[in-house]
């Protein structure tokens, strides 16, 4: 098993110790995104134990535009669908949901899932390299936010990062706002 490996095993571990479907989470993540009203967001439908971003995602779609990640081929960047409370959503690759129809947007604000953090702005993530790819071709083209979301028990100091591993701008848990 290699070091990544089993830095992503012992941070799953911590993320199902840790996961409470509860919608009080997400107050941080709208007080920060209350501060950006208007501005292009993209969020994730949660799966299984990952933080739900969701109430803060609706919050923000009173105020402007809020997508959700589509996958659209292995190996390639993210694509986002405009999402609103209550729209019909279809199961996407992976199992992740998303919603059946509706316009592309390119979010200035990235809402990214995480399986560990660290407080320097490392993410580890499921492996397939899908944000990273995204977070660099979203910055190549102008400033992009991206806000890891996640149970403070998912932080690691010992994070096995590479070149190609975007940083986070700021990480929000259910304990409160981390700024690297």
């Amino acid at each position: 098993m290699t070091f990544k490996s089993a830095a992503r095993k012992a941070a799953f571990a911590r993320r199902a110790a840790a996961h409470q479907p509860d919608a009080a989470s997400a107050g941080h993540l709208s007080a920060v995104l209350a501060g950006y009203r208007g501005v292009p967001i993209a969020g994730y439908i949660a799966m299984r134990t990952e933080i739900d971003p969701t109430p803060a995602m609706a919050e923000a779609s009173a105020h402007g535009p809020v997508g959700v990640p589509v996958i659209t081929a292995k190996g390639q960047a993210l694509r986002f669908r405009l999402w609103e409370p209550g729209c019909a959503m279809i199961a996407g690759d992976f199992g992740a949901q998303i919603p059946a129809t509706g316009d592309w947007m390119i979010p200035q604000i990235l809402i990214v899932p995480l399986v560990a953090f660290s407080r320097t702005g490392g993410r580890l993530g499921y492996g397939g390299g899908f944000y990273d790819r995204t977070l660099q071709q979203l910055r190549a083209r102008g400033p992009v936010m991206a806000v890891g979301f996640a149970y403070g028990a998912q932080e690691d100091s010992d994070l096995p990062l590479e070149p190609t591993d975007q940083p986070l701008d700021m990480i929000v848990t259910e304990q409160g706002i981390i700024t690297p």
